[in-house]
């Protein structure tokens, strides 16, 4: 079986003809399978750029195994090629299924994952690197979980090997002892397996298993370097290697915070986080109990707790508890390196997102990779309908318009179990969207506990006062404003007071909401208040179903603005009163707004002289 997490196996189909193969590794895998939408109708998730998607699944150190020919795949990664040692394994295979190649990451995975696709399908797996040919396994780049503390001896040492000399194994490791290596006692090379520091000799390779789970505790508001600081005493003091640890790890009330996740940025390990009840549960193992601890959290231990909960019962505590002024240190030792799977949860994130007005090809990259990511998707049902192939395989949560802020708690208490979820807005997330709500209902202390300690990115997008204004032309290209004509939030009266404000400062005006089924006299008096300031003349932009089926944008004078040719789904925006119309030779009409007012001499606005 492929020892990589199913969940980020990527299988690469572009034609119908590959999607058997494709079908039958998905099996085998439990990966998904992403298909070219011009020539795939369904699966896992589609796409339109062969070259952009590959080259976000390589950078988000997704596996690849990518049913297309093996130079196609190269030449398209090659931009991002840079380091091996951190490089996600790509194979190529042939849409028979008789070839199969480890491009890249051979020794991350990508030749387990060739051999086993070559043996189930009935292929031949092309395997070129020196150290798996004859011995199965490659000394320089060990698999998931553990870690080569002296690759520059890794060269001379497998040199020695394939000219005929003996290996001795110090320690245990599965996968060594599993390999084809020649073992004897009196071995001239040395393979160390340890979790302790230690200089290794020249004809030594030195492996540290990723079994040490650090536990740590902090006030609010510790700084970083102490927390770090401890961390590296509480190791030194053992002899433990720092390479060793598998995972930083503490009690849920910690998600926040940031001194926590600096240590693990300091290490390069995740970070995760157990409930008080589940430490409660080693209450019998800690070596360092406190009363004190558990009136304050529900625990008899932070540090030594989490330690022990993320090393299992086969686990044993190596470092007690340790204490800086502010902070709190232990460390454990688990049987196996950790599988981060059952190593506690994440801290919870949410991805606000903007779509933009619902069209793949102006919808940011951020934005998708940032819905890629996601494992489950909130939303107004019509926005997670124009994702389209990026929901598939993902847990949608649909809602009414109308249900905003039912929508963004629902998200953020989804985010608060550990989840990574993407909020999804049209236009862009903080205009007339949900991002602001986010950030009332953190403020306005309306969420439970695990909610407000999540990590939140807000991605910008097109909105439609962008998308309407590309479209006619460059009506923006001087002062504007928006203003929304929806009194559900805003009282009438202040909309009133803003609409004759822009209108006297003669700005270029995106209306949004202008009209609903309910309303159907604000658009009305806006432009009533409008004509009072600028000609008849003024152009005006209607733009409705932008970047969908059914697109019409028209430019009319703002004296033949009717209301029952606006609805919902239009964005109005009237222009100042310079802002003017101009053809090209096709006689295609566009709007535009002069960077700065042509007639400045003797031109005067409420009589201020420009």
């Amino acid at each position: 079986m492929i020892s990589a997490n199913p969940e980020n196996i990527a299988i690469i189909v572009l034609s119908r003809s590959g999607m058997a193969v494709a079908a039958k590794i998905k099996q085998l895998s439990g990966g998904e399978i992403h298909g070219f939408s011009k020539r795939i109708d369904e699966c896992d998730q589609l796409f339109d750029n062969v070259g952009e998607h590959l080259r976000g699944l390589f950078a988000d150190g997704q596996t690849i195994v990518a049913i297309m020919s093996s130079g196609a795949v190269i030449r398209l990664i090659a931009p991002l090629l840079n380091d091996k040692t951190v490089e996600p394994p790509v194979v190529a295979v042939s849409e028979d299924g008789i070839n199969i190649v480890p491009l890249l990451g051979g020794h991350h995975g990508a030749n387990q994952i060739a051999r086993y696709l070559a043996e189930e399908l009935g292929g031949n797996a092309a395997i070129t690197t020196s150290g798996d040919v004859h011995f199965g396994v490659a000394l320089d780049e060990p698999p998931a979980g553990y870690v080569l503390a002296n690759p520059e001896n890794a060269k001379s040492v497998m040199a020695e090997l394939l000219k005929g000399e003996t290996a001795q194994l110090n320690g245990h490791a599965d996968w060594l002892i599993a390999s084809k290596l020649p073992f004897a006692d009196d071995g001239k090379i040395t393979l160390t397996v340890s979790d302790k520091t230690q200089t290794p000799l020249a004809n030594e390779l030195l492996y540290h298993p990723k079994i040490l789970a650090l536990g740590l505790g902090c006030e609010r508001g510790t700084s970083a370097n102490e927390v770090i600081d401890l961390a590296k005493q509480a190791l030194s003091g053992a002899g433990l290697a720092a390479e060793s640890i598998g995972a930083i790890v503490s009690i849920d009330l910690k998600a926040d915070e940031a001194a926590l996740h600096a240590v693990g940025a300091h290490f390069d390990v995740p970070v995760r986080f157990y409930s008080a009840e589940m430490l409660e549960d080693e209450a019998g193992r800690l070596a360092t109990p406190s009363d004190v601890v558990f009136a304050e959290v529900g625990c008899h231990g932070v540090a030594e707790g989490a330690a022990l909960a993320a090393c299992g019962t086969d686990g044993a505590l190596i470092v007690a508890k340790q204490k800086s002024k502010r902070a709190t240190a232990a460390i454990a030792r688990a049987a196996a390196p950790l599988k981060l799977a059952e190593t506690g949860r994440p801290r919870g994130h949410l991805s606000v997102v903007g779509i933009g007005p619902g069209s793949e090809v102006w919808r940011s990259p951020e934005v998708s990779q940032l819905i890629g990511k996601a494992g489950d998707l909130v939303g107004y049902s019509l926005y997670l309908d124009l994702l389209e192939g990026l929901t598939k395989g993902k847990q949608r949560h649909d809602f009414d318009l109308g249900r905003e802020e039912d929508r963004v708690r629902h998200a953020m208490e989804l985010a608060g179990e550990g989840r990574n979820v993407a909020l999804v807005c049209s236009g862009d997330a903080g205009i007339y969207a949900m991002a602001t709500l986010v950030f009332e209902l953190l403020e306005n202390g309306q969420l439970s506990d695990a909610a407000n300690r999540i990590s939140i990115q807000v991605s910008p997008g097109i909105s439609a006062l962008q998308a309407a204004a590309a479209r006619a032309g460059a009506p923006l290209g001087h002062d504007f404003c928006t203003i929304s004509l929806s009194d559900l939030l805003t009282p009438w009266e202040m909309i009133k007071t803003r609409v004759r404000a822009a209108a006297e400062g003669d700005f270029v005006i995106a209306f949004y909401n202008p009209v609903s089924k309910r309303r159907r006299t604000q658009l009305a008096h806006a432009k009533q208040v409008l004509l009072e300031h600028r000609p008849k003349d003024t152009p005006v932009i209607l733009a409705t179903n932008l970047g969908r089926e059914g697109e019409n944008v028209r430019i009319i004078p703002l004296a033949d603005l009717e209301i029952d040719e606006v609805d919902m789904l239009t964005v109005v925006i009237v222009g100042s009163s310079d802002s003017r119309v101009t053809r090209t030779g096709d006689g295609k009409r566009w709007m535009y707004t002069p960077r700065g007012y042509a007639a400045k001499e003797g031109t005067k606005i409420k009589g201020v002289d420009l």
